[in-house]
This record gives C-alpha cells, sequence and structure tokens, in this order.
C-alpha cells in the first residue's frame, strides 16, 4: 500500500483584536460578535471625533459552544497558575460602580456604539 501525502496551508487571515464581546443564542446556535471601537482623530474638527467601529461575528452550534467553553476555563486556569489571578481593572469597577449609582437605568446606557 503506497502512502500518500498531503499539504495543508493554513490561512490564519488578519488579526482582530476585541475589546469587547456580546453574546447571544437561540435554540440551534450560540453568536459571538466580538467587536472593536476605534477613535479616529481629526485635528481640523476637535468638536466632532468619530469612531470606527468593526465587528467579527462568530456562529457555533451549541455542541462546539460548550467544547469553546471548556477550552476557554481550562486556558484562564493555566494562564492564572503561571501568571497570577486576573483582576478586573480599577477603571472598569469605576464605571460599573457610577452606573450602579446614576439615576439612568441600564437602558438609557448602551454597552457600546453599533
Amino acid at each position: 500500500m503506497e502512502k500518500k501525502q498531503i499539504k495543508v496551508d493554513i490561512d490564519n487571515g488578519n488579526v482582530f483584536f476585541s475589546d469587547e464581546i456580546g453574546v447571544m443564542h437561540n435554540p440551534t446556535k450560540f453568536i459571538l460578535d466580538f467587536k472593536n471601537m476605534t477613535p479616529r482623530v481629526d485635528v481640523r474638527n476637535k468638536e466632532f471625533q468619530p469612531l470606527v467601529i468593526k465587528h467579527n461575528v462568530i456562529l457555533m452550534d451549541v455542541f462546539t459552544a460548550k467544547s469553546f467553553l471548556d477550552a476557554l476555563q481550562d486556558n484562564i486556569k493555566k494562564y492564572e497558575k503561571t501568571f497570577g489571578k486576573i483582576k478586573t481593572p480599577k477603571a472598569y469597577e469605576k464605571v460599573k460602580k457610577e452606573r450602579k449609582s446614576s439615576k439612568k437605568t441600564s437602558k438609557d446606557m448602551p454597552s457600546y456604539f453599533g
């Protein structure tokens, strides 16, 4: 029996940095909406600074989502064992505290623009 060689090329595509994620689901899939929001500086117009929002949406069947969760939890445990506990940045805690003490409801304060 002759052995055949298989050549596999993997295209990793572009790297996408996400600073926020939205997670939704329906009966058959999970939707992960990875978001990146960056300001664009226009030195000619100091009153209006536009924001650029990029989204990368990943759809997963429910089994794959569960496997993803297991893999992520395992990696977080390994990370914390090596580098120490992951802590919420103080700026996030401050915003969270201010939102709770504000008279506005969560409906009045979107978590992102998009």
